[in-house]
């Protein structure tokens, strides 16, 4: 018995190991077909490794595994995705707000590939290339003539930091080909699109997407308006479908007195996380008022959320899109990222923003065309809340939750000036070709005006309308289309705007199409009346 108690313990032992050690022999042996059964304890696990080893034709795991995980995430809320490692290169440009390349902007349209516009200070600058240069070829690869998609020229031209590219390019003054060679650098990709002063005191800043460099841009944008004695402020979130929430969270923080909810965060296994206002807001003396539409969202609704609850400024626009769940980014051993809801934001009164959905994706997807076909995009009456969902501010005013900020000055889609012959215009590309063309053929007399203001007069001069509408009925448009006469004014001034755009690019923009941006009109007037 002593002898026992002794060996019994030692023999469970070996026979442990050696259980151990036979698994994984089992395991490594290249003829045991069965081996990868064992591999695999959950169900979609041992699913692909029959598949893998039974199957009666051969196929790629890794395939199977690109069907599978998108189609578990559908199962789920809408904005659970599944990036797969060839897109997240692209992904992470747009939310670092940077890229590596050559700096150029370029259009396509023809089968040259003709630079727009040039950034100031890169590596294209740095050796001379200028804005109507024609790209020839890259390296040793011809491209003009040759009917390659845009996406490849731009994967040509961008590469890594350091490495170098030779460029071959025809310029109109010049009989021989320029060859440069470029060394490829970072490139930003800015998310503000225009900082200018509409008039004395008010200041305006378009923010396309919310990036890590989006904060910057703005206190930058904000820093040169008080050059020009800035006293209020329109912030521009049309078409924002949002990105970084840190971004938006630091430029409310700039607007609020320190300790003031900003928004915050809860889950099932997320604890609720306060983000609130600190005393460094370099804002606080401005009116403020955001613009929105149905396509801002997530980041943007963030932050017109903390100004409306904590009763800052004013929301000006359309209801907002309704995203109002956190992503969490977790990246597999491939390179790809699984961008897995965690939570849910709600704005400083407690509103939950995202809209509802349901198992039926598509339902969710249709919601703005739901949205327009009820009436909601051109009268206010045809949106109702339920009393639920009805909120408080601090100083009394009624915000509703349960689907997008709801604004408190209602702008309605804006058709003026529509028509038949605008349609044409707009649909067929006739207008953007002609702005284009336009520039490209006069671009030595455009490029001695330097500012939005003084391209407009130059154009209204020499009548840019007529020019235009003999190009358009030359490509099938003519005057006698329907609607010529009434359109005039938004196909002008938008024309204008695309000229100056190409020539001294979003600061000659936005200036021009304000006139017949009915939605900031109404924001600047609000401005006004509220002083």
């Amino acid at each position: 018995m002593k002898n026992s108690k002794i060996y019994l313990p030692v023999l469970f032992a070996v026979i442990l190991v050696a259980g151990i050690l036979l698994g994984k022999a089992l395991n490594n042996n290249p003829h045991n077909r069965y081996a990868h059964l064992y591999q695999s304890t959950d169900k979609l696990g041992k699913i692909l490794d029959y598949i893998e080893t039974r199957y009666v034709d051969t196929v790629s795991r890794s395939k199977l595994e690109e069907s599978a995980i998108p189609a578990m995430l559908e199962e789920l809320d809408p904005h659970s995705i599944y990036i797969p490692a060839k897109e997240m290169k692209r992904v992470s440009e747009d939310l670092r707000g940077n890229f590596e390349g050559i700096g150029v902007v370029f259009n396509h349209q023809t089968d040259t590939a003709i630079i727009i516009s040039v950034i100031t200070g890169g590596p294209s600058d740095k050796v001379g290339v200028l804005p109507g240069d024609r790209i020839m070829m890259v390296d040793d690869s011809l491209i003009a003539g040759q009917s390659i998609p845009s996406n490849n020229v731009v994967g040509m031209l961008k590469g890594k930091k350091g490495t170098k590219v030779k460029v071959s390019l025809e310029r109109k003054s010049v009989p021989d080909l320029i060859e440069v060679e470029i060394v490829r650098d970072k490139i930003p990709l800015y998310s503000v699109d225009v900082s200018y002063m509409v008039d004395e005191e008010i200041g305006y800043i378009k923010i396309n997407r919310f990036a890590e460099t989006t904060f910057k841009e703005f206190v930058e944008g904000v820093e040169k308006l008080r050059e020009y004695h800035l006293k209020k402020l329109i912030i521009d979130l049309r078409g924002n479908t949002g990105g970084v929430m840190l971004a938006a969270t630091n430029i409310a923080d700039q607007f609020l007195d320190a300790g003031k909810m900003i928004v915050y965060t809860q889950g099932k296994a997320s604890p609720k996380q306060d983000i609130y206002s600190t005393a460094r807001g370099i804002c606080k003396d401005l009116d403020v008022v955001i613009l929105q539409d149905e396509f801002s969202a997530s980041a943007s609704e963030i932050l017109a959320g903390a100004i409306q609850d904590n009763d800052r400024g004013a929301i000006i626009g359309r209801r907002s899109f309704g995203k109002g769940l956190v992503q969490e980014p977790y990246p597999l051993s491939d390179g790809s990222v699984i961008r897995l809801t965690i939570a849910r934001y709600y704005t400083p009164t407690g509103r939950s923003i995202q809209k509802p959905y349901s198992d039926d994706k598509n339902e969710y997807y249709n919601d703005l065309m739901k949205r327009y076909q009820h009436g909601e995009f051109s009268e206010v009456d045809s949106i109702q809340f339920a009393d639920s969902l009805k909120f408080i501010t601090p100083d009394g005013n009624i915000v509703y939750g349960g689907g997008g900020i709801m604004p408190d000055v209602f702008v309605p889609f804006d058709t003026t000036g529509y028509s038949k012959y605008y349609a044409e215009t707009v649909q067929k590309g006739v207008l953007y070709n002609f702005a284009f063309q336009y520039v490209d053929n006069h671009r030595d007399e455009l490029n001695k005006y330097n500012n939005a203001e003084s391209i407009n007069e130059y154009l209204e001069s020499i009548r840019i309308f007529e020019k235009f509408a003999d190009f358009a009925e030359e490509n099938g448009i003519p005057k006698t289309t329907k609607g010529f006469k009434h359109s005039k004014h938004l196909v002008n001034t938008q024309l204008k705007a695309n000229i100056a755009r190409n020539v001294i690019d979003n600061e000659g923009f936005y200036p021009i199409i304000q006139e017949v941006d009915t939605t900031l009109k109404i924001a600047i007037k609000y401005m006004k009346e509220k002083s």
